[in-house]
């Protein structure tokens, strides 16, 4: 469901999305499952974003992430990557840390400690 100001929101998910320098900057919180992954999906619509996307999506308040959070994911960096664009994580740990682990989905999407990290070039 798509909420004011760049904010969207299902069930135990909520999704802010702010512009900084250029890149996008979405904040996730809560739980990214089968049930409640629309409110990403459509903040990372590749068309929308326009142009070259640049995502950073902060997953500090991420708490739980099953497949279908991995999926949407790399579906996300696949198509920023055709557009030119790009998808960094920031904050990722935890369950959801180790979930990226196991499949090597960490090596794949470029996962960095922090948001001041992953907003550096």
């Amino acid at each position: 469901m798509r909420g004011t100001e760049g904010g969207w929101w299902s069930g135990s998910l909520t999704v802010a999305s702010t512009a900084t320098d250029g890149i996008t900057v979405i904040t996730v919180a809560g739980e990214i499952d089968q049930y409640n992954a629309g409110p990403l999906i459509e903040a990372l619509d590749a068309g929308a974003l326009g142009g070259r996307p640049r995502v950073v999506i902060d997953m500090r308040r991420v708490s739980f992430m099953d497949s279908s959070g991995v999926n949407v994911l790399l579906f996300a960096h696949r198509d920023f990557g055709k557009a030119g664009g790009w998808l960094r994580l920031a904050g990722v740990c935890g369950s959801v840390l180790r979930i990226l682990q196991l499949g090597s989905i960490d090596t794949v999407l470029d996962c960095r400690a922090s948001l001041r990290e992953a907003l550096s070039p």
